[in-house]
């Protein structure tokens, strides 16, 4: 900008000096008052027109650099206003000498107006020379400040421009520097954020998969059960398995494992539990057989369901004499005093089952009476052995009492040796009292005869017999 103004006020200032010399010119060839006049006026306003110019340009200038936004700016604003208010003060010097010396040598073209145009051109020569010379030194002292004003405002902008190129290369640098320590940092919380996310899903991840392993391990156990069951349930070999499962949990829960046995072999046969009983010489075994006659009690549940009648009473006869055969095999295998009790039990696992047991007139008796076999359910089972552990902690006890009867015998018995030792050891007491007082005696009698003996010095002392035995005849 300030490149700009520069060449602005130098063509100012030679329009001008231009404008002067022109004026000039036609002063030379002035023939009457009247046109200097004219001519001077023009002169004055011209330059008139001109300081108004270079006053806009100076305004422009001022606001222009009004409107910068940088520090160096603002100072290379300060330096061209402070140049531009010096050339104008420089101007405007040179337009009041100027006009001051028009209006001198227009005073005294007027005054000697009357003396002749040769003495009028003389003076106009002479006032225009040193006007000419005053305006050459003052063209030249303009030309020379314009040149520096020009040379500092070039200098000044190449400053500037350095400054501003390497104030943006720092600028440049540390943002850069800033960027690479933000790029790292927001790397840096990103990889630790997603190794802290990846940690958490692989372990959320591990916890499932453990918790689906142990899912399909429980799965797998439970399908085995599921599967045992079933096979307890459906398979024609192995009916009984399910009433003998529950009848070892029943035989668990109530009895000690001392008080029952597994598997044991009685008459022809294996019974799966025995009820050990307290005998004279050798336990008596209480059979227990677990039966669960399943296909005909299903027929039977099943027509109940449909209402068919008939083919529930058929099926009421088949599961009674089924029952009934059961008994009577649990009879001849297990039943075989006096090893055993005169009679067994046989566990029906479904207390409907043992329901209808119970409702047929007259099974219960013949069980009982001729096959020596007593049918019962969970709950009755449940209840007699319940009865069975009272009876054994009783006997229990009833042993256990004869015991401490003996065990009272043995105290009294030593109690009794322990108080003839007493006495004894009270007389030994006593005599060895009586000792005492002899011997407090005996030494009284030597004090006694002690008193008139004087002491003797110990130096006079002869070794001798000192055992005293003089002294006790």
């Amino acid at each position: 900008m300030g490149g700009i103004l520069v060449p602005l006020g130098l063509v100012g200032i030679l329009l001008s000096v231009g404008l002067l010399l022109r004026v000039l010119g036609m002063m030379k060839g002035v023939l009457s008052a009247q046109e200097l006049e004219r001519q001077l006026s023009r002169l004055d306003e011209s330059l008139r027109r001109e300081g108004d110019l270079i006053r806009q340009e100076l305004r422009a200038l001022r606001e222009e650099l009004s409107r910068g936004q940088s520090d160096q700016r603002m100072e290379l604003r300060e330096a061209v206003e402070s140049s531009g208010k010096r050339q104008l003060e420089v101007l405007n010097h040179g337009m009041m000498d100027f006009s001051r010396r028009l209006n001198e040598l227009s005073e005294t073209v007027s005054a000697k107006l009357s003396g002749g145009n040769e003495a009028v051109l003389r003076s106009l020569n002479e006032g225009m020379n040193g006007f000419s010379g005053r305006l050459s030194e003052l063209s030249e002292t303009v030309n020379s400040r314009l040149l520096g004003i020009n040379d500092t405002v070039r200098t000044s902008l190449d400053e500037v421009r350095k400054s501003m190129t390497a104030g943006v290369e720092d600028m440049r640098r540390s943002s850069e520097e800033k960027l690479d320590r933000m790029r790292e940092v927001v790397e840096e919380k990103l990889h630790s954020a997603l190794e802290k996310r990846l940690g958490e899903a692989f372990s959320s991840v591990s916890e499932r998969l453990e918790k689906v392993h142990q899912g399909l391990g429980e799965m797998k156990t439970l399908a085995g059960d599921v599967g045992d069951l079933k096979r307890v349930l459906s398979n024609v070999k192995v009916r009984g398995t399910w009433g003998e499962v529950q009848l070892g949990n029943l035989l668990e829960q109530l009895l000690t494992p001392e008080q029952y046995g597994k598997n044991v072999t009685l008459g022809s046969g294996q019974v799966e539990f025995a009820v050990k009983l307290p005998g004279d010489q050798e336990p008596v075994w209480l059979p227990i057989d677990a039966k669960f006659p399943q296909e005909d009690y299903q027929r039977l549940e099943s027509a109940l369901e449909e209402g068919d009648r008939g083919r529930a009473e058929a099926s009421r006869n088949a599961l009674l004499k089924r029952l009934e055969e059961e008994a009577k095999k649990i009879r001849d295998k297990y039943v075989c005093p006096p090893r055993t009790t005169d009679f067994a039990i046989m566990y029906l696992p479904v207390e409907g089952l043992y329901a209808e047991a119970l409702r047929a007139d007259g099974l219960l008796d013949r069980l009982m009476t001729q096959h020596r076999v007593v049918p019962v359910g969970p709950t009755v089972l449940g209840a007699f052995l319940n009865s069975l552990q009272m009876g054994f902690r009783t006997l229990a006890i009833q042993q256990r009492s004869s015991e401490v009867w003996n065990l009272l015998g043995q105290v009294k018995t030593e109690f009794g040796k322990f108080g003839d030792l007493l006495e004894k050891a009270q007389k030994k007491i006593q005599e060895a009292g009586n000792h005492l007082e002899k011997v407090s005696g005996k030494t009284k009698t030597i004090e006694r005869r002690l008193k008139g003996v004087e002491a003797v010095p110990s130096g006079e002392i002869e070794a001798q017999d000192l055992s005293g035995e003089g002294y006790w005849e």
